[in-house]
């Protein structure tokens, strides 16, 4: 019988399953590899919240507890337990960046970033700083990788904050963490003053 058509799978269900498992910090999602089960219809929208059957989650601990079996596969996310993946929608990045530390500065500088669900993740390079500017209005969205493909948008204030600590090299207007630079725009497009 295939599985995908056996059970409809339900955020509850894998909840469930998640609890049962009782892994001490994340699980190890890439040794998982069970079949698709479908898709749930779970939505983590821009600002990070997350809907479940068009209701967002208001369970913090639920959606952290999500947030630990995300996995990204082909441009594609998925919840994933030792026996069942199902697809997510995932309208830009699965976390938000909702706050950040400094310390240093210049080349010495590290930045630590916090998302929505509790997750850090210290910028280098092992966790790149990008930045994608809207092609028809020029607004950056800025992201820092958090894990395994799965990246941060990093909000407004944090971004105000972290132009304030910028610095100019080869060109470039950016960031440094962790001995790394990340170009946030070329130093030309600056606007004067």
């Amino acid at each position: 019988m295939n599985r995908q058509n056996a059970v409809t799978p339900s955020a509850e269900g894998i909840a469930a399953s998640i609890r049962a498992a009782k892994t001490r910090g994340l699980p190890p999602v890439h040794l998982w590899n069970p079949e698709f089960c479908g898709d749930l219809d779970m939505r983590i929208a821009r600002d990070g919240t997350w809907f479940y059957l068009g209701t967002p989650i208001g369970r913090p601990g639920l959606v952290r507890l999500f947030s630990t079996i995300l996995k990204k596969e082909d441009g594609k996310y998925f919840l994933v337990t030792p026996v069942e993946k199902v697809g997510i929608t995932v309208d830009d990045a699965p976390f938000v960046a909702v706050d950040f530390e400094v310390e240093g500065t210049g080349e010495s500088q590290v930045l630590t970033f916090t998302t929505n669900v509790g997750d850090s993740a210290v910028a280098g390079p092992e966790h790149p700083i990008r930045v994608e500017r809207d092609p028809e209005t020029g607004e950056p969205s800025p992201y820092v990788l958090v894990r395994a493909e799965l990246e941060a948008l990093i909000d407004r204030k944090s971004f105000y904050r972290l132009v304030d600590i910028g610095s100019h090299h080869e060109g470039w207007f950016g960031l440094w963490s962790s001995g790394a630079f990340f170009p946030v725009i070329p130093s030309d497009e600056l606007p004067a003053g």
